[in-house]
């Protein structure tokens, strides 16, 4: 009797125990399931993080990079507009011409004074070409008697080249700039107003631009009344369309010879 009893004692524990297990066990297994999803999202969220570091990194990165391409493209511009300014200046604050050997004249032995001028003239050494067509380019003469703001009425002898000042008046008769008693170095009179030409002595490409490597000369032949003299100072100003305006001034010596060496 009482080892059924013991049983049946030990049956309602296991019983008991059992409905107890029953209970607890899925709620054991409910927890660790979470416990892992939970570790699992913590690793999740820890890898999202890095690479939202990494995208977040990458993308100042780039933008650095850009800011840095963006200052030194803005330097190089800068820079350059500055050298192009410093070129343009340097340009315009000297003459784009110089004088390219001996100035001489055309001597009027028995009046003592001078029929005409001739000056050499070539690009300075690094200028830029320039025009000489009359449009864009003025020649002024000065003298102790007289002054003429532009005495450059036809323009360029361009096409071709001469052998001497003689030659180039030639054609200034044939084109009937002046007439042939007008001639500086041959007629018996002198033009009706001071006059003056330029024409190439080295001629590269038949324009009216003087490039570099050509030579041109710049030739006054002076009216009656404007014809310096002997100790007279007499100037030219030749303004082309780059630089400053070139002064070309001489002193007339004693005319004693028909080419006369002013220096």
């Amino acid at each position: 009797m009482s080892s059924i009893l013991l049983e049946k004692h030990i049956f309602v524990i296991n019983d008991r125990s059992y409905r107890t297990y029953s209970r607890i066990y899925p709620y054991y297994i409910t927890t660790k399931l979470m416990n892992l999803i939970q570790k699992g999202h913590g690793h999740t969220h820890r890898g999202i993080i890095g690479i939202e570091s990494a995208i977040v990194l990458i993308a100042f990165v780039i933008v650095a990079a850009a800011l840095a391409f963006v200052v030194l493209n803005m330097g190089f511009s800068t820079t350059q507009k500055a050298k192009t300014a410093i070129i343009a200046a340097v340009e315009e604050a000297g003459s784009s011409l110089e004088v390219a050997g001996k100035i001489t004249a055309a001597g009027w032995v028995t009046q003592d004074s001078l029929n005409a001028t001739n000056i050499p003239l070539k690009i300075v050494s690094g200028g830029a070409t320039s025009n000489l067509d009359g449009n864009f380019t003025s020649i002024k003469y000065i003298s102790d008697n007289v002054e003429y703001d532009n005495v450059y009425t036809f323009g360029p002898l361009f096409l071709g080249s001469y052998v001497n000042a003689s030659m180039a008046w030639d054609q200034a008769v044939t084109k009937t700039w002046i007439t042939a008693a007008q001639h500086p170095y041959t007629g018996t009179g002198a033009p009706s107003q001071t006059l003056g030409i330029i024409y190439w002595t080295v001629n590269r490409n038949n324009n009216t631009i003087i490039d570099i490597g050509e030579h041109v000369v710049l030739s006054v032949a002076y009216s009656t009344k404007d014809k310096p003299g002997a100790l007279e100072n007499i100037a030219f100003e030749i303004s082309t369309p780059k630089g400053s305006p070139m002064t070309v001034d001489r002193t007339v010596p004693n005319i004693s010879t028909q080419i006369v060496d002013l220096g």
